[in-house]
Formats: C-alpha cells, structure tokens, sequence
C-alpha cells in the first residue's frame, strides 16, 4: 500500500512539474487586444504609457525558456510570441520613431536575456525559429513594419498553432498591399526573395502560394518582388 501511495506521489508530482514550465501566454494576448487593430496596427503611444503588465509578460518569457519536455507545437509558439513582444518592447524604447530602422542595429543588438543569456532578434529568428523548417514563420514573425505581416492580437498557442500559421499564411499572401496576385504575374513580399532558401523551389513555391492564394497562379507565373515599406506599423 506504501508503495502505491509513493507511485501516485510521484506521478502527481512529476506531473505537476511539468503543467509549471508551460508558458501562459494569456498576459500577451490581454496586451494585444487593448493596444493592437484588427489590421495588425499598433498603438504604441497609449501602449507605453502603461507597460506594467507587458513588463510582467516579458519577464515570464525571460524566466521561462523553453524545456526539453515541451512538445515542438509549444517551442514554436513561445518563440514567436518572445519575437514579437520583445520586437514590440525595442520599439517601445526607443518611441517616438518613424521606423524601427531608425535604431541602431534592431535586430543584432542584444536587449534582453532569455534563461540569462543575452539575446537578440537576430538569434531568435534565424537560429532558433528558421531551423524548425516551417516557412509559415515568415508571416507571423513581425518586425514592427507597414510591409511586415500583420501583428496578430492575441498570442500564438501550441494548442491551435498549426490553424494560426496556416491563417496568418493566408492573410499575408492574398493582402493586396503586401502581394499583387493574378494568375500570370505576381509582384510579391521581398520576404519570399530573402528567405528564399526557406521556400518551396521552382513550380513547388507556386504551388505553395496556390495552397493560400485565392487567385490561383500558373505554374509558368512571373514572378516581381515588391519595394519594402519600413514605416512603423501605427
């Protein structure tokens, strides 16, 4: 009877260890709805006139790095999320700006610590999120730009991340000020021409883009890249 006692114990307790290293990104989302629109438009005027509970986001993501019990639907979401809110707090910072190129190095300088190690933007995006090999990343990473995708305004959650990404897929590619779609032609995001490398090759990122494209593309599409707005997105 001991030792069943002692087996349950020590799977609550195991259990419980593991429930306390998710992150709860609701504190995020709480942010995003009060000082983000629809369209993805940011207010950071009113935003960094209250930055309590932003700061007490930030420092759960900064305490809480991802463990190697978290599933890859969790790692993805928290690292988006660490993207976009400390892309948000660099802004913040450095507020009023025209764009987020008006500060010096963006996203090489290191800011802010996650786990205590220095980090940077830089890091998060092509050491940390690129390698997961999931291009869908490109439109919900946001770099605080009127040609970047929309910034959502709730948090990206492991539990409905697959259907978040497929839509911020769907949004960024068929928005008619970030890509000019017919079937023939297509002047799109200069993100497909950096990431590139990230990207279906040949008649297979075609086929990509016809997978969220509302206006279905020929496989012999020309293929135009869009000059790159870098105005704050307010």
């Amino acid at each position: 009877m001991k030792l069943i006692r002692f087996l349950i114990y020590s799977l609550l307790l195991c259990f419980c260890t593991v429930s306390a290293q998710k992150i709860d990104h609701s504190k995020w989302t709480e942010i995003l709805q009060l000082y983000v629109a629809q369209n993805g438009d940011v207010n950071y005027k009113k935003m960094q006139k209250n930055r309590d509970t932003f700061k007490v986001y930030l420092n759960v993501l900064a305490s809480n790095p991802p463990k190697d019990s978290w599933n890859n639907a969790e790692i993805k979401a928290y690292w988006i999320n660490a993207y976009n809110a400390f892309t948000v707090q660099l802004v913040l910072d450095n507020y009023p700006i025209k764009s987020i190129k008006d500060i010096s190095e963006p996203w090489g300088q290191m800011f802010f610590k996650i786990g205590g190690k220095s980090m940077s933007l830089e890091r998060i995006e092509h050491e940390i999120l690129r390698p997961m090999g999931d291009p869908r990343i490109h439109f919900a990473i946001v770099c605080a730009s009127e040609s970047c995708p929309k910034l959502l305004n709730c948090a990206y959650e492991s539990e409905t991340l697959n259907d978040q990404l497929d839509q911020a897929a769907k949004e960024f590619i068929n928005d008619a000020s970030k890509n000019s779609l017919t079937a023939s032609e297509i002047t799109i995001s200069k993100i497909f021409k950096w990431f590139k490398s990230d990207f279906p090759k040949g008649d297979a990122f075609i086929s990509y883009l016809n997978s969220y494209s509302v206006v279905k593309l020929f496989p012999e599409t020309k293929i135009n890249y869009q000059n790159y707005n870098w105005s704050l997105n307010e």
